[in-house]
């Protein structure tokens, strides 16, 4: 197996895998799609929302913005955002504040609400570490590929932010490698 890499920039990787199948190639990109974990919000608690929007609504649209997850980033570990915002203002995922050093929002422009003059909206917002096998905001990017032939594939990440592209790949890859040490470990015995 062979992997060469085509182009690669902060957002984006393309590359090529030969001499494999297409088992390993979709393998490959399912672990990609829903296997690499990321923070999400999954929970939001609203002390207060005048707007005139649902607080499901919101909670929503906050579960969907990426957040940056770091390499080290230990899974049982949890991080609170918050946010208070009071009208006329248009809320902005930058509004989120962390409690944990290092970890924000990936896209401060992303827009959560547009208040009136006089609402206001008060929430703390709990980021969990999963996998999109469990919500596709867990999701870490885009990821297709075609085959040019029967063993040969060409791959495009896109990351939604939360790490980059070529990391989601090796962390796939890792995934992979060590559930097949697993699988052949049960084998063995």
């Amino acid at each position: 197996m062979k992997l060469t890499i085509v182009e690669s920039n902060k957002d984006s990787i393309k590359f090529n895998l030969s001499e494999t199948n297409y088992s390993f190639a979709n393998a490959l990109r399912r672990a990609m799609i829903n296997g690499v974990g990321t923070l999400a919000i999954d929970s939001v608690t609203f002390y207060e929302n005048s707007s005139a929007m649902f607080d499901e609504y919101i909670a929503h649209r906050i579960g969907l913005i990426p957040i940056v997850t770091p390499k080290d980033y230990d899974e049982k570990d949890e991080v609170v955002f918050s946010l208070s915002a009071e009208g006329p203002c248009t809320v902005y995922s930058k509004d989120l504040v962390s409690t944990s050093k290092g970890i924000k929002v990936a896209n401060e422009k992303i827009p959560i609400i547009k208040l009136a003059e006089g609402q206001r909206i008060k929430i703390d917002g709990k980021a969990i570490f999963n996998s999109a096998i469990k919500s596709a905001k867990f999701q870490p990017g885009l990821v297709t590929y075609k085959a040019i032939d029967d063993s040969n594939f060409e791959f495009y990440v896109e990351s939604f932010g939360q790490m980059p592209p070529v990391e989601i790949v090796q962390r796939a890859l890792n995934m992979i490698g060590n559930n097949i040490k697993e699988v052949y470990k049960e084998i063995k015995k």
